[in-house]
């Protein structure tokens, strides 16, 4: 059994570069700098040399920016090194994050060709005018077309959705669900969209230049996904994720059940023997550390046990199966009820978490209350 300490089976990889940056992104991204694509390439390899020989992993998981925003050439280089340090154990998930627009059937075959086997798609809508006010650069056509060059190279891939867009009404939301259905991705992710400090929309809401959506109409979409995609096959089994039975993402279940990572590339995090990294997230300041042979990284702290416990507590309850309580000991040595305290019985008794006695979960309330459950943990 995998524990915090183990060594880490699983790896993500950052890779900054887009076409634009979104209103809404607060991740580490750069765009119109396409050349600095070649760096990126040699302190990501520097980086990985780190390791001191290759890892096998069975998750891997290049995301960012848009991996497939870099050239063929590029991107054969970028998974060329990435499968020579980090080469894949046997039936390992392999998964690359890609927007719709400038995805076609040769980024595919390299994908393909260099054992990606998952492919995650930035959809977040089929309405223009939505897709319009989030700055995205495709429309439904285009996710179309992007779905049909997987289909029959790599099967397994989904759909990532974003609601409570200024302007969209549930109809709106639901229309974009079944749009999405229809097209059979493996997976569909659901988040709703939020106001991060910096960003563009953070700006342009304290300017009142951007309404968020009610409270309530918000709570309603959630609902329509969370009532809606498993009546059509895909069951929830995350707050924000739901899959066809077997095609639930692996690499994510790393994150949630506290087990440790690698993390390469600028603004990525790692959790390695207990201690959770974080490389800086300004793209040339990562480039210019890593290249003059210095660490990437920008911020470290190392857990204490309790620290750790306490952790995968709050997120193992975003998964819908929740904790198990023998399992959870056994891999914290920490008794899952003393580390909750008083607040379990609380939280019970509000019906936001359901003991059955082996374990505890989320009631379909709580998934709505999960901000509020974890900052109880914490």
């Amino acid at each position: 059994m995998q524990t915090p300490l183990s060594p880490p089976r699983a790896a993500y990889i950052h890779v900054p570069f887009c076409a634009h940056r979104c209103g809404y992104c607060d991740f580490t991204v750069i765009a119109r700098r396409d050349d600095l694509a070649g760096d990126y390439l040699r302190a990501l390899e520097r980086e990985l040399s780190s390791l001191g020989q290759p890892r096998a992993v069975d998750t891997l998981f290049i995301g960012g920016g848009t991996p497939t925003h870099l050239s063929a050439q590029d991107l054969e280089t970028l998974l060329a090194i990435v499968n020579r340090w980090l080469p894949l154990a046997p039936d390992a998930e392999f998964s690359v994050e890609a927007n719709p627009a400038g995805f076609t059937t040769e980024t595919v075959g390299i994908l393909h060709k260099q054992g990606v086997n998952r492919v995650s798609l930035g959809v977040q809508s089929f309405s223009t005018p939505l897709l319009r006010t989030l700055e995205r650069d495709h429309d439904a056509d285009t996710i179309q077309t992007a779905a049909a060059a997987l289909r029959g190279q790599i099967d397994n891939f989904g759909f990532d959705l974003i609601y409570a867009v200024p302007g969209q009404t549930l109809a709106d939301w639901r229309e974009s669900l079944d749009r999405a259905v229809a097209l059979e991705p493996a997976h569909i992710s659901t988040y709703g969209l939020t106001y991060e400090k910096g960003t563009a929309f953070w700006t342009r809401r304290s300017q009142r230049s951007l309404s968020p959506v009610a409270d309530a109409l918000e709570a309603e979409m959630y609902a329509a996904a969370v009532d809606g995609l498993p009546q059509r096959g895909f069951v929830q089994y995350e707050l924000s994720n739901f899959a066809r039975p077997g095609r639930e993402s692996r690499h994510n279940a790393v994150y949630w059940q506290g087990l440790p990572y690698y993390g390469f590339g600028p603004g990525a995090a790692s959790y390695v023997g207990g201690t959770r990294c974080t490389n800086h997230r300004s793209v040339t300041t990562w480039l210019k550390r890593v290249l003059a042979g210095e660490s990437g990284v920008g911020d470290s702290e190392t857990l204490t046990p309790e620290n750790r416990a306490r952790e995968a507590l709050w997120l193992g309850l975003r998964r819908v199966g929740g904790i198990d309580r023998n399992s959870f000991a056994a891999r914290f040595e920490i008794n899952l009820d003393a580390l909750a305290g008083s607040e379990l019985p609380r939280l019970i008794a509000a019906g936001w978490i359901d003991d059955d006695g082996r374990s505890i979960r989320l009631t379909r309330a709580g998934r709505f209350m999960a901000d509020t459950v974890a900052a109880s943990f914490l």
